[in-house]
């Protein structure tokens, strides 16, 4: 694709110049004063590289900078300057200038400054591009699941997004913790800002909190430099202890006196730090139980939970199931350019009996093994583990009779849910209400073992 340059000078010559020299690898633009660079600019030119004299009659370089840092889509400025005039170029550098050169120009120079600068917008460009890419799929959109506990979980995540609060996430391994803290993060004013996660049981006490709070050249045997630790690498974004648990006592004090001061020393130092960050944390450890042994402050349990999200295990959400093992269907049938179109029933049936220890962590491995493994365009029976098997023997053995007892029972577990609100339970289940009532009159009928309160 053409790169293009905007050169803006009020010498006629110096301009026609540049533009010669620059013309053969570059697509050129050129004005003499400022308000035509920014009419060229706000028509819509693409322009990648703005080589602007800092000193001009009407619009200086500088103002044409301040105009060009509110683009969207804004394009490298380098500055041309006198001798005289160094320390202005020094402080447009400050306020988002790429460079500036001093006259005479020397061409060769002038050119490895700009192929740099090109390359460097390249890359800002496709840092916001993954940045994007990021925010999108930990979009709320993408918290899969309809059942009670999952909507309550998501309304949580809307209010508390916008805020500065810390967050406690509780749940079993493999929930889906560190999922809920990337959308916490992506979805708020501190989007733009790091997410830097430290996982609190894979180091050793000193390990971890030089980890954290990192620390000073000789702290220790083989402090050889300076190391900044993952609060000053979280500074205006957030930072996610996950496995909080774990954390030994000795780093747990400090990490109390940094929620309430919000500062700390590195290891081995004794220079106060200060940062903007924000804590969210996440355990699979029973704290409460913690407090009670003395391995858990109970003042820092307490400043990290000004907000608690507890995550039920799939076991106790079966109404979910069914949906994340489509979602986790297409994602991988996309992933692995296969053409997987489905679940046949009976899979499905056993997808949802099954109890799922290892909760979304399982049975989205479980879908991507399937995808990867089936013959076919549907996975099947043919397709489940060996330790699935005895459930499917039970599906056959029992024929529809097992299917109708799992009907009945996630009806059952849809209208707990909702709090008997048969409409919602319709929607959540996905059919249609009439049919709903048709198959409660059906329990009632047959005196199906049934809630009353729900017939």
């Amino acid at each position: 694709m053409s790169r293009s340059i905007l050169i803006i000078d009020d010498d006629k010559l110096t301009c026609e110049t540049l533009k010669r020299a620059l013309s053969e690898e570059y697509t050129v633009y050129s004005a003499s004063n400022g308000q035509e660079a920014l009419d060229i600019i706000e028509k819509d030119k693409p322009v990648d590289v703005v080589l602007s004299d800092l000193m001009m009659p009407g619009l200086t370089g500088l103002d044409i900078l301040d105009r060009i840092n509110v683009l969207h889509d804004k394009p490298v400025v380098i500055l041309i300057t006198g001798q005289g005039s160094i320390d202005t170029a020094v402080q447009a550098m400050k306020l988002g200038a790429y460079d500036y050169l001093v006259k005479p120009i020397h061409l060769d120079r002038l050119s490895l400054l700009i192929e740099k600068a090109i390359e460097n917008k390249r890359i800002k460009e496709e840092n916001i591009r993954l940045k994007d890419k990021i925010k999108e799929s930990y979009s709320y959109v993408n918290m899969i699941g309809s059942s009670k506990d999952t909507r309550n979980i998501y309304d949580i995540i809307q209010r508390v997004s916008s805020t500065t609060a810390s967050v406690l996430i509780l749940g079993e391994s493999g929930t889906g913790k560190e999922l809920i803290a990337n959308i916490i993060h992506y979805n708020s004013s501190r989007s733009n800002g790091p997410f830097i996660k430290v996982n609190c049981a894979a180091f050793a006490e000193g390990v971890l909190e030089s980890e954290i709070f990192g620390h000073e050249k000789g702290a220790f045997t083989g402090a050889i430099s300076l190391k900044k630790g993952r609060f000053e690498l979280a500074h205006g974004g957030t930072l996610f202890l996950d496995e909080v648990g774990d954390l030994p006592l000795g780093v747990q004090v400090k990490l109390l006196r940094f929620l309430q001061e919000h500062t700390f020393e590195r290891v081995g130092g004794n220079k106060t730090q200060q940062v903007d960050v924000r804590i969210i944390s996440a355990t699979n450890k029973n704290i409460e139980g913690m407090l009670k042994e003395g391995s858990f402050r109970e003042d820092l349990y307490y400043r990290l939970k000004v907000i608690t999200i507890e995550v039920p295990p799939l076991r106790k959400r079966k109404g979910d199931i069914e949906e994340l093992a489509r979602f986790f269907l297409k994602k991988y049938s996309e992933i692995h350019n296969r053409s997987i179109i489905g679940i046949s029933d009976e899979t499905m049936f056993i997808i949802k009996s099954y109890e799922w220890p290892g909760n979304v962590r399982e049975l989205m491995s479980f879908i991507e093994s399937c995808v990867v493994l089936t013959r076919n365009n549907c996975i099947t029976i043919d397709d489940i583990p060996d330790y699935l098997v005895p459930m499917y023997n039970d599906y056959q053995s029992n024929g529809i009779g097992v299917l109708e007892e799992n009907e009945r029972q996630t009806i059952i577990d849809t209208l707990k849910n909702t709090g008997g609100n048969k409409v919602e339970a319709a929607k959540i289940l996905g059919i249609g209400l009439r049919t709903l009532y048709r198959k409660l009159e059906k329990y009632q009928k047959d005196k199906t073992p049934f809630p009353e309160s729900y017939l």
